[in-house]
């Protein structure tokens, strides 16, 4: 796993090499063990490198082709480069290295963009064709590895970031980073915050792709790539999932494959010249991916755990219950007093605002977990592929209800009587008006309000008349039902994963385990989002996936064979934190310095009074805030550290 980062050198005359160690410098977390820099007339390209693969000078970056025509910055592994070298070997083409990056080059020789295609693995990279004049730059097919680009440019339109965006856009300035802020150590870099995106945050807890918190960075969608040359770029999709096609497998059939699928998925994953081990939270998903080492390992696989001293969070009992079955190598922390020491240094790795709460138990298994190995194996994406989510499960029973009134009874009377439940402060009025809220919109919309962090009417209570003013053509959910009508599935709940791979997957869930883990300087791969995994899911019809209330159904009889029912169907907790306790408790102090005493970047957009009223409810015991609140902690955490005019 590594960083890199670049430029196009004639928007930046007055640089040198030394501003490519800068921009390096800036994300060395992410790659410790060395550095290298290329600067030509055209393009300058900068790489941190964790190694991983061939830990010989062989595989230091920038890398070059035999005849110095190609130089490229390479983050993320491919891990089906065996294979690939195998067939290129066949057809004469040799190689220097035991690196995936030099495979890249070979393909792109004989390939070009091309190549994107046979590559199956997380990445993102920079490749510079010294005889076509052109930078590619690539991403791989769910965005596990991050890429943003900065650009300045008169004609710059919102057609330029779209994802379907194939029209030649030009630019004054263009650079590129694996994190924001390597794009903010070159100067004169323009801060300009996006307001849609802050909408966005608040809604969803992230800033959906291709948008980021600033006007002029963007972020390069999962599944495309970028062509650079004479000043203008254009961005292509190569790669889409698609659930249109239903396999005709028996269930047992089904079973066995996945079985297979993610035995083999795992093997690709456990190739490293370094050590490796496995984050273990006792769930279905890293057990099953635990329990799938086990049986490829010939030494006992190192597990990490975090563990809470709040039961309703604490997870670790069914971890320690796992690795004891599998005789793993276990470690446990707890976190507790630590939180509040170590929250400004690890939200300081996000570089615009991110507020899903379980950044802080995946920065403190990281970090266990790089004591004692370089690589863990991670059962991320069982939840977005296989249906795992108690909100699917909500959202069956929404759809039902929905089915079961008619239209002008959900969208003529819902409504009204949904505003005056809201009105009674009781928990159950309050539920119930959500419900109704959301039974009175389409399925889709439905989706996006059940699942959204701040509804329409909080939002209007906090915002200040004149941000609502400059928003008032916009909402969040237009990124939700985009999506949803982008899927090309039968059904509603394919219709709704596909969502969810596309906004929350790569948005969120990848975001946090790249972020939390490179501040650590751990590389993490996840065998169930593998491409073939991930494709095969798609192709099951939903009650594969969803049955009679029993979410991850077919993952679960893959793994039956390997897992205690104790596992595989007690109820599902999530790597979740309690925050509501953490407000009142452990981060009390810390929430009220960013919050009420020191407030700068919240008060820009909402009414401080509103802020107060929300944080005196919430440490009275009076009403639960803890989501919106930590929101709102994230978004001023990071303000004052990326936007402080002393910064």
């Amino acid at each position: 796993m590594c960083g890199i980062a670049g430029f196009v050198t004639k928007n930046y005359e007055q640089l040198n090499e030394q501003a490519l160690v800068e921009m390096g410098n800036a994300i060395a977390h992410r790659g410790p063990d060395a550095h290298g820099e290329y600067l030509d007339e055209t393009i300058g390209l900068c790489h941190r490198r964790l190694s991983i693969l061939d830990l010989s000078d062989a595989g230091k970056q920038p890398m070059f082709s035999d005849d110095n025509s190609i130089v490229i910055v390479f983050n993320g592994e491919i891990y089906n480069f065996l294979e690939l070298k195998e067939e290129l070997v066949k057809q004469g083409v040799s190689f220097h290295s035991g690196t995936d990056t030099e495979v890249i080059i070979r393909l792109y020789e004989k390939y070009g963009t091309d190549c994107l295609n046979m590559l199956n693995g997380m990445f993102a990279f920079a490749l510079w064709d010294t005889n076509t004049k052109k930078l590619l730059i690539a991403r791989d097919r769910l965005g596990k590895k991050p890429l943003y680009y900065y650009t300045e440019t008169a004609e710059y339109t919102e057609a330029a970031e779209s994802q379907s965006s194939e029209g030649k856009n030009s630019f004054t300035k263009f650079a590129f980073a694996s994190e924001i802020k390597a794009l903010l150590t070159l100067p004169d870099v323009k801060k300009e915050i996006r307001l849609d995106a802050v909408h966005d945050f608040f809604a969803y807890q992230y800033i959906p792709d291709p948008k980021s918190i600033f006007q002029h960075v963007h972020k390069l969608p999962p599944a495309h790539y970028m062509v650079i040359e004479n000043s203008q770029f254009s961005i292509h999709k190569y790669w889409d999932l698609s659930f249109a096609q239903t396999n005709e497998d028996s269930e047992k059939e089904n079973v066995e494959r996945l079985r297979h699928l993610l035995s083999e998925t795992t093997k690709r994953r456990m190739i490293s010249d370094v050590p490796l081990g496995a984050f273990l939270s006792g769930g279905v998903d890293s057990s099953g991916v635990v329990a799938t080492m086990s049986s490829l390992s010939d030494t006992p696989v190192k597990t990490c755990t975090i563990a809470f001293d709040n039961k309703k969070y604490n997870e670790a009992e069914f971890a320690k219950s796992v690795a004891e079955q599998y005789k793993t190598d276990h470690h446990e922390l707890l976190v507790h007093q630590n939180v509040a020491d170590t929250l400004e240094n690890i939200v300081s790795y996000f570089d615009e605002p991110f507020a899903d709460p379980s950044l802080v138990p995946t920065f403190f298994v990281s970090e266990l977990a790089r004591q004692k190995v370089t690589v863990a194996i991670a059962g991320d994406g069982g939840d977005e592929v296989f249906a795992g989510y108690e909100k699917y499960a909500g959202d069956d029973l929404e759809n039902k209800l929905r089915n079961r009134f008619p239209n002008w009874l959900r969208r003529g009377v819902f409504p009204s009587v949904s505003k005056l439940f809201s009105l009674v402060n009781i928990s159950v009025f309050r539920r119930a008006s959500n419900l109704l809220n959301s039974l009175s919109v389409s399925p889709a919309m439905g989706f996006y309000i059940t699942n959204s962090f701040i509804s329409d009417r909080d939002w209007k209570r906090l915002i200040k008349p004149e941000i609502k003013s400059e928003l008032d053509t916009y909402h969040p959910s237009s990124v939700t039902l985009e999506k949803y009508a982008e899927a090309d599935g039968n059904d509603h709940l394919s219709k709704i994963l596909y969502t969810d791979m596309k906004t929350y997957l790569t948005g969120g869930i990848l975001v946090k385990v790249d972020r939390m883990s490179m501040a650590n300087s751990l590389e993490v791969r996840a065998p169930i989002l593998d491409k073939e995994v991930i494709e095969f899911s798609a192709s099951l019809p939903s009650n594969m996936k969803y049955r009679d209330k029993e979410k991850k159904y077919i993952l679960k009889e893959a793994f039956k064979p390997f897992l205690s029912d104790d596992i595989l169907y007690r109820k599902k907790m999530g790597f979740s934190v309690p925050l509501a306790q953490w407000f009142r408790e452990e981060i009390k102090e810390i929430a009220q310095h960013y919050l009420i005493d020191e407030l700068i970047g919240l008060k820009t957009v909402f009414k401080e009074s509103q802020i107060t009223t929300l944080w005196d409810e919430h440490l009275s015991g009076k009403k639960d805030h803890a989501t919106v609140l930590w929101s709102m902690l994230m978004f001023e955490m990071w303000w004052q550290r990326y936007m402080h005019k002393n910064n």
